[in-house]
């Protein structure tokens, strides 16, 4: 039952799919919840795979912005506010740490966030009418597993960069349970197609340094940034199969 509250919990806390829970969740619970995410990534994944394949006889425009719609829809735009309050903060910050984190907290989005928040979804767009224009679904449904999975080894592997946040409960996750897939996962992409996991892995090691090296740890809206970045990097990756 634990275990169930804490996949309802992850599914609460990433998408907008509608979930009782019992009750305002323990932080144990919601530190749990953490192994959750990929799974919760491949029922995203299967949802937007399912309308490409169910639009294949619409113009590929077409079918691309309703896996877009899809995608922003069921995630409430979660992780792209991250990407914009980061890209803010990134930019408004101009090196020092306390300000970057001070403007990633302000709700309002800035000029730069709204050009980055813009561009991340143009180049989605993009990558899926490239993928669904030869009918290659693999990546789509692989996305948004990997950009959550992504988030996992981010929390595990990293300080917290903030004193108090929705974030800091998920530091408790044990770690255990967690690696086993990552691993399966890489490897058989790995034997399948390199490419799929050369890309995001980079991508991974460069974003992680880049928050070290500035906040000196993540927080929830980094995160969200990661998962954004990481998914189009598996799109990217994923044209090679063209």
């Amino acid at each position: 039952m634990r275990h169930w509250q804490a996949f309802l919990c992850a599914l609460q806390f990433l998408t907008l799919i509608p979930v009782r829970l019992s009750g305002l969740p323990e932080p144990a619970t919601q530190a749990r919840a953490l192994l959750y995410y990929p799974l919760v990534g491949l029922l995203l994944g299967l949802m937007l795979a399912g309308v490409a394949w169910m639009g294949q006889a619409l113009p590929v425009s077409v079918q691309a912005t309703l896996v877009l719609l899809l995608w922003c829809g069921v995630t409430g735009g979660l992780h792209l506010d991250g990407l914009a309050d980061s890209a803010d903060g990134w930019m408004g910050g101009l090196g020092n740490r306390a300000r970057t984190l001070e403007i990633m907290k302000d709700s309002h989005i800035g000029a730069t966030g709204a050009l980055v928040l813009m561009l991340q979804l143009l180049l989605k767009w993009s990558l899926l009418q490239g993928l669904l224009s030869a009918s290659i679904y693999g990546p789509v449904l692989l996305a948004p597993v990997v950009g959550r999975m992504a988030a996992q080894g981010l929390l595990l592997t990293t300080p917290y960069a903030r004193a108090q946040g929705v974030a800091r409960t998920l530091e408790q996750a044990p770690g255990g349970p967690v690696w086993l897939p990552m691993v399966l996962l890489i490897a058989a992409l790995l034997v399948l197609h390199p490419l799929l996991v050369l890309l995001p892995l980079a991508c991974f090691w460069w974003l992680r340094r880049v928050m070290l090296a500035r906040l000196h740890g993540y927080t929830g809206d980094t995160a969200g940034a990661l998962i954004e970045l990481m998914e189009v990097a598996v799109l990217a990756a994923g044209l090679s199969l063209l």
